[in-house]
C-alpha cells in the first residue's frame, strides 16, 4: 500500500513509528470506547423554543445508528458520500457519525456556496442523500438535482417542508425508515471499515482553481482527535467535562476536529450557538453555556477586540482610565512573567479581579481555561489586546491536509507568536532554508492525510519523494523547536528587482498604526515598487453581516483625532477627506521607517469605498484573505497605482 490515493476507496499505509505506535482504530471503534466511559453523560444541546434540549452519549450513538440504518435503506453506496448542508447542529453531527456507520463518506458543504458550487462537490463525491438545513439551502438542491445522477434523497433537518416532492423527507422521517435494516446488516458493515480507509472528505476552499476534496482516513481523524487535543491541553471527561460551543463552520476540518470528532473522543459536551452567532448573538451563548475551551479564528478574535474598544471609547473617563490602567499591567505581567515587585504583583492581582474579571464575565469566558486560534496568523495588536485581558490565546497550526492542527500550543506550550511544537507523533522538517532560516514547512506525522480525491496529479504535487506533505507555507523553527509561520509561498511577494517581501508583517504594523484601519492588503508583485489597498472599520449590518457606510466608533474617534467631522466612509473616500488622508500618510510613513529597506516600503495608497466581505467575495468562509480574488475586482486600482 502506498502512503497516499486519489480513489475514495483506496487504502493507504498509515504512518506509524516508535513515536507514535498506538493501534489504529475506526470512527466506530472510538465511539464504542466513549460509549463505555461516558454513556450517560451529556454530549449535545440545542436550544429549542429558548430551553436548552440535551441528548446524553448513549442516546447520541442510537441515534447514529439510526441515521445509518436509513442512509443504508436509502441506497447509499460503499464510500459515496453523505453530504451535509447547513449550520452546526446535533441532525448535522448525527449525520456525519450516521454516513460514517454506514460505509459512506462525510461531506461538508459551506452553507455560503452557490448553486454551483454544491453541484461541484455533490457530483465529485458521488453523493447519494443530501442533508440540508432549511427551504434556503433546499431551494440551492432543487435547481442543480437533475444534474447529479447519484443523488437518490433530501433530507431536511430545520424547516418543514412547504411543497413535497419524491424523496424529500424531514429528520423524524428519514430517522424512521431505516427501522426494518437489521442490527446484524449495520454492524456487518461496521465491522469492515478499516483504519486506512477514507471516511471524511474535507473541500479547502480553492483560492486557485477547483476546490480539492482532501480524503481523511478513519485513522487520521480517530488518532488526531485523540493526541492533537491533548497537546492542546483539553481533558478527558473523567477527570473535567469540557464545555464547548460549536458555531464555526463545520465543513473546514478546525470546526470539525476540535466540536464534532475530539467531542466524542474526550466525552465534551458540545453546545450549538445560533445560526446569527458571527452576526453577534455568539456571546450571548458564551454567557449563557460558560464554555471551558473556546476556539475562534483571528478574525472572530479581532471582532470581539473592535466591540470591546468601541464599548470603551463610548464609556465614561474614569471607566476609560481604569481598563486601560488594568490591561497595561496585565500586559506587562504577560510579556514579562512574574518577575515584578511583590507591590505590583498585587496591584495586578487587584485589577484581574475588579476589572479584568468582569469583562471576561461580560464575554462569557469566566470559566474558559484554554483559548484558542488557528485557520490564519493572529496579528500582534490582536495578541496583546488579549493578553491584557489576562487571555492567552494559544495558536494552532495545520491546513485541512493535516486533519487540522499539527502544531499546537497549550497551557504547558507556549511562546508568543508561535504556533507552538508539533504534536507528540507528529514531525515537521523546513525545505530549502533561506539564510535566515526560513524554509517550506513540511509535514509527517499520523495527520497527514490519504490524498486529494479524483486528482492524482494534485496528490502528487504536496508530496516529495519520502512522502512528506509540503504545506506551501513558509516558517522557521527556533531552538527549541517552536514553529513561527512567516507567511505563505504563494502570498510572497516578488517584486519586478527580484526583492522578496512577505506582506504579512507590512499589512500588520499598519493597521496597528492606524485604528482606523480595517483590513490593509500590500500590492507589487512583478512591480517596481509596493502600494497597499485599505479598507476603514465599518458597522456590520445585523441582518447580512455585510460591512455598511458608517464608521465604527473606533474610527469615528480616529476621525475627530485627525480634525474630520466624517462618520461614514463614502465621505471620506468621495471627498478624499483631507484630515483623514494626512493621518493615514503619516502613519504609513511611520510603518515605512522602520522597514528594514526601501524595497519594503508603501509608495502609494488608496481606500476603497466598502470593507472586505464573505459576500463581496474578497474573505474566504473563514475569514480569510483571498489576495487573487481582491487583485481581479479592483483590477483598475492596481493599474492606476503602475501608471507610468
Amino acid at each position: 500500500e502506498s502512503l497516499w490515493t486519489s480513489f475514495a476507496d483506496g487504502r493507504v499505509r498509515l504512518r506509524i513509528d516508535n513515536s507514535c505506535p498506538q493501534t489504529p482504530i475506526t470512527v466506530h471503534q472510538m465511539f464504542k470506547e466513549s460509549l463505555e466511559k461516558y454513556g450517560s453523560l451529556n454530549a449535545l444541546a440545542s436550544k429549542k423554543n429558548g430551553k436548552w434540549e440535551k441528548i446524553t452519549f448513549s442516546e447520541y450513538y442510537c441515534l447514529s445508528r439510526k441515521a445509518a440504518k436509513s442512509f443504508l435503506k436509502l441506497g447509499l453506496e460503499r464510500f459515496h458520500s453523505v453530504a451535509i448542508l447547513g449550520f452546526n447542529s446535533p441532525e448535522w453531527f448525527i449525520s456525519a457519525v450516521g454516513a460514517i456507520f454506514a460505509g459512506g463518506i462525510v461531506t461538508g458543504i459551506y452553507t455560503t456556496n452557490s448553486p454551483e458550487a454544491c453541484h461541484y462537490i455533490a457530483h465529485d463525491s458521488k453523493t447519494d442523500i443530501m442533508v440540508v438545513e432549511n427551504q434556503k439551502q433546499l431551494d440551492k438542491i432543487m435547481q442543480i438535482w437533475n444534474r447529479l445522477p447519484h443523488l437518490k434523497a433530501v433530507v431536511l433537518y430545520k424547516d418543514s417542508i412547504a411543497e413535497r416532492h419524491p424523496n424529500l423527507y424531514t429528520m423524524e422521517e428519514f430517522l424512521e425508515l431505516g427501522d426494518d435494516v437489521s442490527d446484524s446488516t449495520l454492524d456487518d458493515i461496521i465491522n469492515s471499515q478499516k483504519p486506512n480507509q477514507c471516511c471524511v472528505l474535507i473541500y479547502t476552499s480553492g483560492t486557485t482553481g477547483k476546490p480539492k476534496g482532501a480524503m481523511l482516513s478513519h485513522d487520521n481523524i480517530t488518532w488526531t482527535s485523540a493526541h492533537c487535543s491533548r497537546a492542546g491541553g483539553m481533558q478527558p471527561a473523567e477527570v473535567q467535562q469540557e464545555s464547548i460551543v460549536s458555531y464555526l463552520p463545520l465543513s473546514h476540518i478546525a470546526a470539525q476536529i476540535y466540536d464534532l470528532w475530539t467531542g466524542i473522543k474526550w466525552g465534551e459536551q458540545v453546545y450549538f450557538a445560533e445560526p446569527d452567532a458571527l452576526k453577534g448573538s455568539l456571546i450571548n451563548t458564551l454567557k449563557e453555556v460558560q464554555p471551558t475551551s473556546h476556539m475562534g479564528v483571528p478574525r472572530v478574535w479581532e471582532k470581539i477586540m473592535e466591540k470591546l474598544k468601541d464599548a470603551s471609547a463610548q464609556s465614561g473617563f474614569m471607566k476609560k482610565k481604569m481598563l486601560s490602567w488594568a490591561m497595561s499591567l496585565s500586559l506587562e505581567k504577560n510579556l514579562n512573567g512574574s518577575n515584578s515587585s511583590d507591590l505590583k504583583q498585587l496591584w495586578t492581582r487587584l485589577a484581574d479581579y475588579f476589572v479584568l474579571a468582569k469583562i471576561r464575565s461580560a464575554l462569557g469566558l469566566s470559566s474558559c481555561q484554554k483559548h484558542f486560534s488557528g485557520a490564519a496568523p493572529l496579528n500582534t495588536e490582536t495578541l496583546y489586546f488579549f493578553l491584557g485581558l489576562n487571555i492567552t490565546l494559544y495558536e494552532a497550526y495545520g491546513m485541512s491536509e493535516t486533519t487540522g492542527p499539527h502544531c499546537l500550543s497549550g497551557p504547558y506550550i507556549y511562546r508568543q507568536h508561535s504556533c507552538g511544537k508539533p504534536a507528540s507523533g507528529c514531525r515537521v522538517k523546513l525545505a530549502d532554508k533561506d539564510t535566515e532560516g526560513n524554509g517550506e514547512i513540511c509535514f509527517w506525522g499520523r495527520t497527514v492525510f490519504m490524498g486529494y480525491l479524483n486528482m492524482e496529479d494534485r496528490t502528487k504535487e504536496v508530496f516529495d519523494e519520502e512522502g512528506w506533505l509540503h504545506s506551501g507555507d513558509v516558517g522557521k523553527l527556533d531552538k527549541d523547536g517552536f514553529l513561527y509561520v512567516t507567511g505563505r509561498i504563494k502570498d510572497l511577494i516578488i517584486t519586478a528587482g527580484g526583492e522578496n517581501v512577505p506582506p504579512i508583517p507590512i499589512e500588520d504594523a499598519v493597521k496597528k498604526e492606524l485604528p482606523i484601519v480595517s483590513n490593509a492588503m500590500v500590492i507589487g508583485d512583478k512591480k517596481k515598487f509596493l502600494s497597499m489597498f485599505l479598507t476603514l472599520k465599518s458597522v456590520l449590518d445585523p441582518d447580512t453581516s455585510d460591512p455598511t457606510d458608517i464608521l465604527t466608533e473606533q474610527a469615528r474617534d480616529f476621525c475627530q483625532r485627525s480634525g474630520s467631522k466624517a462618520t461614514k466612509v463614502s465621505e471620506i473616500v468621495a471627498t478624499r477627506d483631507q484630515a483623514t488622508y494626512r493621518a493615514i500618510q503619516e502613519g504609513i510613513d511611520r510603518v515605512n521607517s522602520t522597514a528594514t529597506n526601501r524595497v519594503h516600503c508603501i509608495q502609494k495608497w488608496i481606500v476603497l469605498p466598502r470593507d472586505f466581505s464573505i459576500s463581496g467575495g474578497e474573505l474566504g468562509p473563514t475569514m480569510k484573505l483571498k489576495r487573487l480574488a481582491v487583485l481581479e475586482k479592483y483590477r483598475n486600482e492596481v493599474d492606476s497605482f503602475y501608471k507610468e
